[in-house]
């Protein structure tokens, strides 16, 4: 094959992979990333995961669920969005309760939409030992950490008490809330919803994101509040595809 016919064959099938890259490939290529901060040997290893959205599809479940228990984390923490329909609830929490760590989690807009039983949720994530969080927050057990779970009902701006005498890490589903919570400062904030935009184009980014994301699409932000880390979920909504955005599992050790 000549060079100049080698590369129109590039140019050609270069869409092709691409989308057959977005249909099939990345949708169930689940990555982990090691974050590490602060300096000397960590004491706690949390693990984020967010953005479900189960459909039934359990065996994709089940082998996030697995890969999280092989890394032995300190605690769990989910930032919205576990189900698409009420109808696979059961499923979810289910699998949800094989989770091998304290489990702390809050909802998002989508598990309001679904009309989920929130009191089944609860049940779950206290099985665990952890906690499903509406504005509400929990010190771990071992008295170091304090969970902070924000329900996503209100834009309005607000202020959540910290605990001086520990790190204090916030769950929310909307990252673009970030900016609304008053003179909070935290240690981490974790967040959901963006999907890291699903379909991101080189050297350009996100296609589209939905709404209360801002500029927080995906990674890590510097803020007022605090650090901000925005999850690109395991899910997707409302198609499935992934384009240069693999779905995630975050650790954090500190």
């Amino acid at each position: 094959m000549t060079r100049r016919r080698f590369l129109a064959a590039a140019v050609l099938a270069s869409p092709l992979l691409a989308g057959a890259d977005a249909k099939w490939l990345e949708p169930g290529w689940v990555k982990t990333r090691l974050i590490r901060t602060g300096n000397g040997k960590p004491s706690h290893r949390l693990v984020h995961f967010t953005d479900v959205h189960h459909k039934g599809d359990r065996g994709y479940l089940l082998s996030v669920i697995n890969k999280i228990n092989a890394l032995s984390p300190d605690l769990v923490c989910f930032t919205g969005d576990l189900i698409e329909e009420k109808k696979y609830l059961a499923e979810a929490l289910e699998i949800f309760g094989k989770i091998k760590s304290p489990f702390y989690g809050v909802p998002g807009n989508h598990d309001y939409w679904s009309r989920a039983p929130f009191d089944d949720i609860a049940k779950c994530f206290a099985g665990t030992g952890g906690a499903w969080l509406q504005d509400e927050q929990r010190v771990t057990a071992d008295g170091k950490l304090n969970i902070i779970g924000a329900a996503c009902l209100s834009t309005k701006q607000r202020t959540i008490s910290v605990e001086p005498a520990t790190r204090n890490i916030l769950l929310m589903h909307y990252p673009a809330w970030v900016e609304k919570l008053g003179n909070s400062a935290f240690d981490l904030v974790l967040a959901g919803h963006s999907h890291g935009g699903q379909v991101r184009i080189p050297f350009y980014g996100a296609v589209i994101v939905p709404f209360g994301v801002g500029r927080y699409v995906m990674g890590m932000f510097h803020t007022a509040a605090g650090r901000l880390y925005v999850n690109p979920g395991i899910g997707w909504f409302p198609v499935p595809i992934r384009f240069n955005c693999r779905p995630e599992i975050t650790v954090f050790e500190f």
